[in-house]
């Protein structure tokens, strides 16, 4: 088994919080199981890292999103029940993937690490997109279902179906 970090993916207040711009009902019923997901993570060493969505105010993605997580506004902030400790580490991203465009990978590589486990919203998109590519890099992929949320039932279950399939995602409760 190998160094394992724990990617908290874009609990940000554009989505978590009820005023916020994309804001996905689900993701309020998922705090307290990744807030536990981050103790625990902490008191056995890993790695714990935010990956945070940090758009420009232009950014190409408003042509399918409307505008959200725009870097410096309160809506790009990691919500108030889960902010990062000192030692953690925050990753900010301006595309679906946690690694594309960041330097996510050679954190992980300087770290040794080889196990991730991915919690966050949204299933079916960031954290899907974050999967997959953590995948093409070699990393052993863990998912718990109740640290995970999208925008409907359905696109949950199916999002975790399919990294279970194709990326051999091991999905845990």
């Amino acid at each position: 088994m190998g160094r394992s970090a724990l990617l908290v993916i874009d609990m940000l207040n554009d989505f978590v919080h009820p005023n916020g711009a994309l804001y996905a009902p689900s993701t309020r019923e998922i705090i307290t199981n990744i807030k536990k997901k981050i103790e625990e993570a902490r008191g056995k060493g890993w790695l714990v890292i935010y990956i945070c969505d940090s758009h420009r105010p232009d950014d190409n993605e408003f042509l399918i999103f409307p505008p959200h997580c725009i870097e410096g506004s309160w809506g790009a902030e990691v919500i108030d029940e889960l902010k990062p400790k000192e030692n953690d580490y925050i990753v900010k991203k301006r595309r679906y993937s946690g690694f594309f465009g960041t330097d996510l990978e050679l954190l992980l590589r300087e770290n040794k690490v080889e196990e991730l486990h991915l919690t966050g919203c949204l299933t079916d998109i960031c954290v899907l997109f974050t999967c997959a590519d953590a995948y093409y890099r070699g990393f052993k992929i863990y998912i718990s279902k109740g640290s995970t949320a999208a925008l409907s039932f359905e696109d949950h279950e199916y999002a975790l179906k399919l990294m279970k399939k194709a990326f051999g995602v091991e999905v845990e409760d």
